[in-house]
């Protein structure tokens, strides 16, 4: 059975209360993710345990609230589903942190299997330039 709107936002909800580790348990240990763009977190990741090292725990080093990611929009197609974020987050350097992105994510199930993530990458280079690790 395809992946209802309401399953997405219940799932993604816990990105907007902060709470990455439970909406992981959504994400399969061997997501195929690719982060678009020229940036300090752009790369293709093909594990969730990548993808963590290389993108939310390089966050954490410098947003101290975390991203707080939170979902504007959603559509669903069958088991793709297209979701759009907005990031309001303060980096250690108090930069706004207040970034949008879009996430087209392939479900098997309630398990995310495959991501293509589309975000400002001049805005993460900056964070990243400004807030080193």
């Amino acid at each position: 059975m395809p992946i209802t709107l309401t399953q997405i936002r219940n799932i993604f909800e816990a990105l907007e209360t902060g709470d990455g580790s439970e909406f992981f348990t959504h994400v399969a240990d061997d997501v195929d993710w690719i982060v678009e763009g020229t940036h300090p977190l752009a790369g293709h990741y093909h594990s969730k345990a990548d993808f963590l090292a290389n993108t939310f725990e390089k966050l954490d080093k410098v947003l101290p609230q975390g991203a707080k990611l939170h979902v504007e929009h959603a559509l669903v197609s069958g088991d793709w589903t297209v979701v759009e974020l907005r990031s309001l987050a303060t980096a250690k350097n108090g930069l706004r942190f207040d970034n949008r992105y879009c996430w087209l994510c392939r479900f098997t199930g309630d398990k995310i299997v495959e991501v293509r993530a589309y975000l400002d990458s001049a805005l993460v280079a900056r964070l990243f330039e400004e807030n080193p690790i």
